[in-house]
């Protein structure tokens, strides 16, 4: 394939990418472009060059020694997300849009700590970005076929070209907002899809090796497994190995909290924080499948070529060896999604930092504070963008001067152990609230400089003097300060060494002087806000401990110049509602310091929204005495406030609690009042009956025929009656009640207990002309105080009854079996029970008003005497209403 008919395909492809990106831009709230799918396949940006082909060479050369940069981000992510929780949250509320930003906020906003940051990040992610731009040239060459093609300058480098294009899509893309802390959906939606399609032309050549050009998984393992170092391939051979794989588990998995790139898609990017749960389990799936192939395809170009050609190419070459250049095409924009991703992800992360913690901060501030909003945003935008252009030339120097020496894995390596000086300061920034910023300085730098000495200068000097004199004789010829060997260290692995000497020495260091030396009263401030998780809401209000003198007109000026005005009044005027502060404000407080502090950030960085709104006000210095003295106060001031608000609401729970007993007194007042009306009526009634017969008998008892005279005396027998049954359901509800009547338990059958009711009442139903219907057919043994069941069933058929109309009603009793008990029902089709009455209706003294009289009958006690029983015999009893009409009582006894 020629130069420019390869050059053509990058360019479409770029197009076909800056397309889906300017649509991903112009629906930004769309649920495509905002969804965990899309989050988890941006933190795909992990993958880049080294992983499409670095990996497949060191698995030809070192065999499994690929595993442990993909095992830390794996092992990571149960902690990522807990971390990542609290990163993310931290950012939100302060507007954080890089990592410099971010740890240098936990210290306080310390100027220099940001700044060697990203000095830091910049020296490590510049020869990552070197790699995938050696990629991209020797893989332009191997598809070219033009391998003995040497550039006579940089004009006539296609790896320039190229480079110059994607630093045009970060620049489009990734400086079109002056705040670098708002989303680029464009951008994240074109990582997203260069994920997917690095991954699917990964697994085609994957299957294309090992199923086509060999006949699966077994044939390579059993035609590999003849070479004489396969166990070298396979297996950790010593403890050094293993040491070697714990230190690059470890790399790794700091990598995956501390890559610019990895920060910038998984918090800055980050838009709802459930997406991480969603990314805890995808994303490691997502590294296992690229790496399931891995393996068998080092294996197969090395039982093809051997050591003829670089292993690191195998996906390109052996679709080439076999005359399929189409599959080869595809492998290659696979390993171009990966450098693009890679490079504009990293190159928008750098700019931001290089601009908000490098160029304004220590140049460009003097100048911003005079001009007006929109040059101000025009500087910021253009500082970004040459900044882009700058890392992105710095990278092709360092391609230039010293990768073509170097391997992938290599270069991959040393950016990695760079970035990890950042460890310390970030991880036990969270949790420990003692770290200083000046501990965290002089970790950073001496973990820095003892990468340079270990890793950086021995290749160096090599490339420039063409030996490894260094590199075996040590510094001055001293053979301790070897820098492989460091201290007589020599078993571990060049990266691996560099890797635990530095973070040893980093560790050492900010633990000592954060011991010896305590931070400033802003530092101690944010330290007690990122490590306090619980009163971290509490927190963000009044992390700014300040003393002084501030009025709101010259920090709204100072805003006006950055963000605008309208949206400088709109932001003051949401914080004086928020506070309910009146709008003609003219002093300012700390939260206003810290709300602007907060706004700028965005735009100019933490450093330096500090730096400007220091410059807006007079701040007194307060001792670290006084510091201590208001921040014990503001913890006992909340202290205070959280168990006043707790006992205000325990005395509302009580308040509440009170006004239900009271109208439930109320209630049961009314009940009783009319219970005793009733019984009084009741009483009354038989009573007037048998008075008014017996002084007939008396005074007619000679004229009085004997038919008469029986009629008369017949009812005052059923008045009697009437009342013993009345004074008896009174005294055995009392004794129900009390516990003094005791159960006689027997072994009965449900089915003629139920036949035993309803003969009972037989005849009462036969002369209102109701039906009563027995569906229970399953014969059930319990044992229950058949006598007290009886009273139940029989209380529940007369109420059916008494609700039923004449000539129309029907009754239906059924039995079931559920979950250990036996349900016994009573349906009927009369009145149906109204909503207000159903939690009142087994109360005593309670009688429903939807009866077919106009005074209630009875004493209101039948189903309060049926719930005792049923509750002393273990069951539960209940109500319903049913669809059309009626009502259906429930009860049941547990199956013994």
């Amino acid at each position: 394939m020629s130069n420019y008919t390869l050059f053509f395909i990058i360019v479409c492809y770029l197009a076909f990418l800056f397309y889906i990106a300017f649509l991903a831009e112009k629906n930004a709230k769309s649920k495509w472009t905002n969804n965990p799918y899309i989050y988890t396949l941006s933190l795909a940006v992990y993958c880049s060059a080294w992983t499409y082909y670095g990996s497949i060479g060191i698995a030809a050369n070192s065999g499994i020694n690929f595993l442990p940069i993909y095992l830390g981000p794996i092992i990571a992510l149960p902690v990522w997300i807990i971390i990542m929780r609290r990163v993310i949250r931290i950012s939100n509320q302060h507007k954080i849009s890089s990592i410099a930003d971010f740890i240098s906020l936990r210290y306080g906003n310390n100027r220099f700590l940001g700044a060697l940051i990203t000095f830091v990040c910049v020296v490590g992610t510049v020869p990552y970005i070197s790699l995938q731009l050696k990629a991209i040239s020797e893989t332009f060459e191997i598809m070219s076929h033009d391998n003995s093609y040497i550039a006579s300058g940089i004009y006539d480098d296609s790896t320039l070209y190229i480079a110059v294009l994607l630093a045009i899509f970060a620049t489009f893309f990734g400086t079109q907002k002056t705040d670098a802390s708002e989303k680029h959906r464009g951008i994240v939606a074109s990582v997203a899809l260069e994920s997917i399609l690095k991954l699917v032309f990964f697994l085609i050549i994957g299957v294309y090796i090992t199923f086509y050009l060999f006949d699966g998984t077994q044939d390579i393992y059993s035609q590999v497994s003849k070479l004489p170092d396969f166990d070298r391939l396979t297996k950790l051979n010593s403890i050094e190995d293993g040491f070697t794989w714990l230190f690059m588990i470890s790399l790794s998995f700091m990598a995956i909290f501390l890559l610019p790139r990895q920060f910038q898609v998984s918090v800055v990017e980050n838009n709802r924080e459930k997406h991480l749960k969603k990314a805890i389990w995808l994303f490691p799936l997502y590294l296992l499948l690229f790496n399931i192939f891995v393996i068998f395809i080092a294996w197969g170009g090395t039982l093809t070529f051997g050591n003829t050609v670089n292993a690191e190419y195998f996906t390109l070459l052996l679709p080439l060896e076999n005359g399929n250049v189409f599959l080869a095409l595809l492998v290659f924009l696979g390993g171009f999604s990966a450098v693009i991703s890679m490079v504009v992800v990293s190159t928008l992360a750098l700019s931001t930092m290089v601009s908000n913690n490098l160029v304004i901060p220590y140049g460009f501030l003097d100048k911003f504070s005079k001009g007006d909003p929109e040059r101000n945003n025009k500087y910021i935008k253009n500082i970004r963008r040459i900044s882009i252009f700058s890392i992105i030339i710095l990278a092709y120097l360092f391609y230039v001067n010293f990768s073509i020496q170097l391997s992938l894995y290599s270069i991959g390596l040393i950016s990695f152990v760079i970035i990890a000086q950042m460890a310390p300061a970030f991880f036990l920034g969270l949790f420990w609230n003692r770290g200083s910023s000046k501990a965290a300085i002089i970790g950073i730098i001496s973990g820095f400089l003892i990468t340079v000495y270990t890793l950086i200068l021995p290749f160096t000097l090599e490339a420039y003097t063409g030996t490894k004199d260094f590199e075996m004789y040590g510094l001055f010829g001293i053979e301790l300060l070897k820098p492989h060997a460091l201290f007589g260290i020599d078993f571990l692995s060049p990266p691996a060494h560099a890797f635990f000497w530095s973070l040893l020495c980093n560790l050492f260091c900010y633990l000592t002087f954060s011991l010896i030396s305590k931070g400033n009263y802003r530092e101690r401030n944010y330290a007690e806000m990122f490590v306090d998780q619980k009163n971290y809401a509490a927190l963000q209000d009044n992390v700014l401990v300040w003393r002084g003198e501030a009025y709101v007109s010259d920090i709204k000026s100072v805003l006006n110049k950055f963000l605008g005005v309208p949206r400088t009044e709109r932001a003051l005027n949401l914080f004086f509602m928020k506070y309910k502060l009146p709008k003609d404000t003219q002093m300012a407080d700390a939260r206003l310091i810290n709300f602007s502090e907060k706004l700028l950030t965005g735009c100019i960085g933490s450093a330096s929204a500090k730096i400007l709104i220091a410059g807006a006000v007079k701040e007194e210095e307060i001792s670290l005495v006084e510091v201590l003295k208001i921040l014990e106060e503001s913890k006992e001031a909340f202290s205070k406030n959280k168990m006043l608000h707790e006992k205000s609401n325990e005395l509302t729970n009580l308040t509440n609690q009170l006004k239900t007993a009271n109208s439930a007194l109320i209630e049961k007042d009314r009940q009783k009042d009319e219970f005793l009306d009733t019984v009084a009526h009741e009483l009354k009634t038989p009573l007037t009956g048998i008075r008014a017969a017996t002084e007939l008998l008396i005074d007619d008892e000679d004229d009085m025929p004997p038919e008469i005279k029986a009629q008369f005396l017949k009812n005052m027998l059923q008045d009697s009656e009437r009342l013993s049954r009345l004074i008896n359901d009174i005294l055995y509800f009392e004794k129900l009640a009390t516990n003094r009547k005791e159960l006689d338990f027997q072994t009965n059958s449900i089915q003629l207990t139920i036949n035993k009711a309803i003969n009972s009442i037989s005849q009462i139903a036969l002369k209102r002309s109701v039906k009563i219907i027995n569906n229970s057919i399953e014969e059930k043994l319990l044992k229950y105080d058949e006598d007290r069941i009886l009273q139940v069933l029989t209380n529940l058929l007369s109420n059916a009854l008494k609700f039923c109309a004449p000539d129309k009603g029907e009754i239906t009793v059924t039995t079931s079996t559920v979950n250990g008990f036996v349900e016994v029902s009573v349906h009927d089709n009369g009145k149906s029970i109204p909503k207000e009455d159903f939690k009142y209706i087994f109360d005593k003294f309670y009688q429903s008003q939807n009866q077919n009289t106009i005074k209630p009958e009875g004493s209101g006690l039948g189903l309060a005497i049926s719930k005792q029983i049923i509750e002393k015999h273990g069951g539960e009893i209940w109500a319903k209403n049913n669809k059309k009409h009626g009502v259906t009582f429930v009860f049941k006894l547990p199956i013994n």
